[in-house]
């Protein structure tokens, strides 16, 4: 069970209204990378933990993501201002001016709709965790190409508050995936020495390898 509170983890606001950055913003909303896509790619994970900690820590993480989403949308509401402006519009927003009336929608920057494909899950711990602390630093760098785009020390201020919340989480996620190393893929699955070579296929020099002459060097781990 979801409880709506009606205030924001943190203020929002922004300084002045600004339609086309409001387009960049929407990434965050439904971009591959956005809010909505870590609020279901968690809830999605958690329906198969059975730690209930760790159960608990994802729904709660997918929780804030929401708060997050809420957040975002918040932003793109009012950088979109209150006037209609097709004809002044990027390609990204333009959609808000003929068919959202300025009402954020869940599309990327582009204009291109969300989809549940960009959502990963695979029913084992380890690398779900995985995919999650990549997916929470990929929200780092784009909300950080977001903060350098803008002078608005509203949306600024919104940005940089949802970044470093992308970072708690990580951190969140690097502890839980401490917790699970003899679980699941973890687990010793009759290791070989395989396991523990690298193969240097990079020829000095830039020269091509050649596997009919040349031998990979191989260096145990």
């Amino acid at each position: 069970m979801f409880k709506h509170e009606k205030t924001y983890l943190n203020p929002v606001h922004v300084d002045r209204p600004n339609p086309n950055y409001a387009a960049l913003m929407q990434e965050q909303l439904g971009g591959p990378q956005g809010e909505l896509k870590s609020a279901l790619q968690y809830m999605a994970q958690s329906m198969r933990i059975k730690d209930p900690e760790i159960k608990d820590l994802f729904l709660d993480i997918a929780a804030e993501e929401l708060c997050h989403l809420e957040m975002v949308s918040a932003t793109v509401n009012m950088l979109n201002g209150h006037e209609l402006d097709a004809e002044h519009a990027t390609v990204g927003n333009v959609e808000a001016h003929v068919l959202s009336g300025l009402t954020p929608m869940l599309t990327n920057a582009s204009g291109y709709l969300w989809t549940a494909a960009y959502v990963n899950e695979t029913g084992d711990a380890a690398a779900d965790i995985l995919s999650d602390i990549a997916a929470e630093q990929r929200a780092k760098v784009v909300y950080q190409n977001l903060y350098r785009q803008i002078d608005d020390k509203g949306v600024r201020e919104t940005i940089d508050f949802l970044l470093n919340r992308e970072e708690a989480h990580n951190t969140m996620f690097r502890e839980a995936f401490n917790r699970i190393q003899d679980s699941g893929s973890q687990k010793d699955w009759g290791t070989t020495k395989n396991a523990r070579i690298y193969f240097d296929l990079s020829s000095p020099g830039g020269q091509s390898f050649d596997p009919a002459k040349d031998k990979p060097t191989e260096f145990k781990i």
